[in-house]
């Protein structure tokens, strides 16, 4: 892992920037949104209950980040307001609700989902999708990039600071998180980075997990990766048999 310091030098370069975000009421959304602010850019945020801030810089539309619409309304106002998007933070967090091994259903016939499986599924998919679109981007030539964060606990409405520390860990403010957020938009070398904070400290982990994994195959995964799907859009169903094989 590499160590990072975040200083205000780091983060300067987003005065004057558009930035759409979710979930920016309370929590890590709304701490980003005030260090954004103060910053000198415009933000434009989406969530179920309106902020408890106000600034000539900071509007606000409803959006329910499960509903396709509303997203699309989010950033569609975006764009009419301001012209352009610079940025934009996908933030939301969802609890465990249920438990998986319960033999319930409810209405729908469905089975109840595992309350810390749901949220550890959706952290992993995040960092799926990540890693997945990071080569994408890049060969489409595509002028985005894509990034995430990993914060350890963090004081947010989702688990109270006292619950935490009764069982023995140590908190985080939002605004640990925030900066984070503002170097990933700030610094543009950073493609495909995730950003590790606890306690107030910064790293990044990404290289150093993808460095394992490629010291372990022994071969770059991203060019084994094309070679099977340039072999696989070649020789697929349509496109005949595969080396080695016989029909």
């Amino acid at each position: 892992m590499t160590a990072l310091t975040i200083e205000d030098k780091n983060i300067q370069s987003l005065t004057g920037k558009i930035v759409v975000l979710t979930g920016g009421s309370s929590g890590i959304g709304l701490a980003t949104t005030q260090l954004l602010l103060k910053l000198g850019a415009s933000v434009v945020s989406g969530d179920i209950n309106p902020p408890p801030v106000e600034h000539d810089r900071l509007s606000f539309i409803k959006t329910n980040v499960t509903q396709w619409s509303d997203l699309v309304a989010l950033f569609d106002h975006a764009k009419e307001r301001h012209g352009r998007i610079d940025h934009a933070l996908a933030n939301a967090g969802v609890s465990g609700r249920a438990d998986y091994l319960e033999d319930k259903f409810d209405e729908t016939s469905s089975i109840q989902r595992f309350r810390i499986a749901d949220y550890t599924t959706a952290k992993h998919g995040v960092l799926g999708f990540m890693r997945g679109m990071v080569p994408n981007l890049e060969r489409s030539g595509v002028p985005l990039r894509i990034n995430a964060l990993a914060p350890g606990w963090t004081e947010t409405g989702m688990v109270p600071k006292g619950v935490i520390e009764a069982a023995g860990q140590a908190t985080q403010s939002p605004d640990v998180v925030a900066r984070s957020v503002a170097l990933l938009m700030a610094d543009e070398a950073y493609q495909g980075k995730l950003i590790y904070s606890n306690q107030g400290k910064y790293w990044e982990i990404e290289d150093a997990m993808l460095k394992t994994v490629v010291d372990i195959m022994g071969a770059n995964d991203d060019a084994v990766m094309d070679k099977v799907m340039k072999m696989a859009a070649q020789h697929g169903p349509s496109g005949g048999s595969l080396p080695g094989s016989s029909n």
